[in-house]
């Protein structure tokens, strides 16, 4: 397993990059909107991982209850799987608290399940499978 990318919310991610392109000269090689998530999200590599700028676009877009209750910053981590359902059906034998019991497609088509913060210690663990 390795870290597949941080998940950091923020308000817009134009105003963001000014921080993680412009002064840290990271490159966005990836822009979408995740319908099902109410996102917008820019992937920018740093080392052997990513860095995911995550920004609401509507008023229920989980990263606005976030951004209300928190402000900008680390949202998730999350963890590269080669199996999500072994990975998921293990996590739950161990009775953590899943927040996705089953994969969902995610950003750049690949599937994805979130744990619980209340099984890890307060941290939002995203799982992703390898493609």
């Amino acid at each position: 397993m390795k870290i597949d990318h941080l998940g950091i919310a923020t308000k817009g991610i134009d105003e963001a990059l000014k921080f993680w392109a412009n002064a840290l000269g990271l490159e966005n090689i990836h822009t979408e909107i995740v319908e099902d998530q109410k996102v917008r999200i820019a992937m920018l590599p740093i080392g052997e991982s990513r860095i995911e700028l995550l920004e609401p676009t509507s008023d229920d877009s989980p990263i606005s209850k976030f951004l209300e209750k928190r402000g900008g910053g680390i949202h998730h981590i999350a963890v590269e799987v080669d199996d999500i359902v072994a990975a998921l059906e293990r996590l739950k034998n161990r009775g953590m608290r899943l927040i996705d019991e089953r994969p969902r497609t995610g950003a750049e088509g690949r599937l994805v399940a979130f744990v619980h913060p209340a099984s890890t210690g307060g941290v939002l663990l995203e799982l992703v499978q390898a493609t």
